[in-house]
């Protein structure tokens, strides 16, 4: 196995004043494939016509399966809990109440406010009716991800959580993420994958319920049906390839950093990790511990690739300088192993979630703090925020307005639709003179 080669090796505004830095660190965009989009296309429009028996010709191609059903018995489902090993039930299990209490916690309220005496605006969060969550398969199974998503939705009140999942051999989704649904309380499960399950929960088939949001991890071709039909359904933020970056001083540890970057990069070949170090020193002893460990990894042939095309390891002048960069570049994931990390991370405005000490692996919350570990990639956490339980819920704000402010605020309003030149509006106002 060859050496990575971390590309941007050197000072870090050298490094973004360079147009090829600025292409490899900050274009991190997954939507550019011309053959990804019009093969999601075909694929979505199959299933827009043909339904049910679209998505069993799909599985056929796909997946080398024939479906008797798309949906998964709901025995098979709990079934599941007691073939996966006690041990990572103990842990799913862990893992829920922790996410349970986390996203419990973060309810929105409801609101009523008076603005001038009789006038009262109130805003009430209404949980969806129906949400979808896909969960892949294959080489990218992640059964956490089923508890992220489900979780707060059921903590928000949706009525109904539904699944999508890949099928194997047997046509069926894997154990682990059957048994996360089972756990996590989704209601159906489906042995559905890729571009044509997002179209079915969106879109609505004989056998799959229409959603009102879809939520959850995918490979480019759910990434890119999740695009297209946008018009059709709500979704979680555009999702790519896992993402971290370290802001890092000489009180941290190159060998804990390194095995962070290592970590983030065997999700993907086309991971982003970079580190922004104080001093060239630390730097220079962090890739050597890179190299070092890179031999000894399982998945190092993945983190290998990642790391030659999308790896960085720079160093900056001031701690001013690095949450510039930190809050232009909007990881997914920000770890800050500095001696003054909390008020570093006061400073940071652009990511998904931060991680404070080179104590808080990225793995931890991946699977155990309870905050979500659904989040934005590709610099959208600059307008994005991650998984909670406001993404399930829609806001209804009434309004009621008393005889006496009715009476008050006619005039004004009337003068207001006049110089709009809506005389109707105009007109409904002033009949509340009395």
């Amino acid at each position: 196995m060859s050496n990575p080669t971390l590309r941007l090796f050197g000072d870090m505004r050298e490094a973004i004043a360079s147009p090829e830095a600025c292409r490899v660190l900050f274009d991190r965009s997954t939507s550019d494939n011309v053959d990804v989009r019009l093969s999601t296309a075909s694929i979505i429009q199959s299933v827009r016509n043909g339904g049910d028996a679209a998505l069993r010709s799909l599985a056929e191609s796909f997946d080398s399966v024939t479906l008797n059903s798309l949906e998964v018995p709901r025995e098979r489902v709990y079934a599941a809990i007691d073939a996966i090993s006690p041990d990572l039930r103990k842990a799913m299990q862990r893992s829920t109440a922790n996410i349970t209490l986390i996203h419990e916690a973060s309810l929105p309220a409801a609101r009523e406010l008076e603005p001038e005496p009789g006038i009262v605006v109130g805003r009430r969060a209404d949980p969806l009716d129906c949400i979808g969550i896909y969960a892949p398969g294959g080489r990218a199974s992640y059964p956490s991800s089923v508890l992220m998503g489900a979780i707060p939705a059921r903590c928000a009140g949706v009525r109904e959580i539904i699944l999508c999942s890949p099928p194997a051999k047997d046509g069926m989704p894997s154990a682990p993420v059957l048994a996360a649904a089972a756990i996590s309380g989704v209601d159906r499960v489906f042995s559905l994958g890729g571009a044509g399950a997002i179209a079915a929960m969106a879109l609505g088939t004989e056998t799959v319920p229409r959603v009102q949001k879809i939520v959850g991890p995918g490979n480019a071709y759910v990434a890119e049906a999740k695009l297209q039909l946008a018009g059709s359904v709500s979704f979680d933020s555009p999702a790519g390839p896992s993402e971290l970056l370290v802001i890092a001083d000489d009180s941290a540890s190159c060998t804990v950093i390194a095995r962070e970057m290592l970590a983030q990069a065997e999700h993907d070949p086309r991971a982003v990790v970079a580190c922004l170090c104080a001093t060239r020193a630390f730097a220079e002893r962090l890739r050597a511990e890179i190299e070092l460990q890179l031999p000894l990894q399982a998945r190092g042939g993945t983190m290998s690739e990642a790391l030659d095309t999308h790896g960085a390891i720079l160093w900056y002048d001031s701690i001013d300088e690095a949450i510039l960069f930190a809050n232009r570049f909007a990881a997914e994931h920000l770890m800050i192993a500095t001696s003054r990390a909390d008020s570093v991370c006061r400073a940071i405005r652009n990511t998904g979630t931060i991680f404070i000490g080179a104590c808080s692996s990225v793995a931890f919350g991946d699977y155990m703090t309870g905050a979500n570990h659904v989040l934005p990639t590709g610099s959208l956490a600059r307008s994005y925020s991650g998984l909670s339980t406001s993404d399930f819920i829609r806001w209804t704000t009434y309004q009621r307005v008393s005889v006496a402010a009715a009476a008050s605020m006619a005039m004004d309003v009337s003068v207001f639709a006049t110089a709009e030149n809506l005389p109707a509006h105009a007109a409904a106002a002033r009949r509340r003179l009395g």
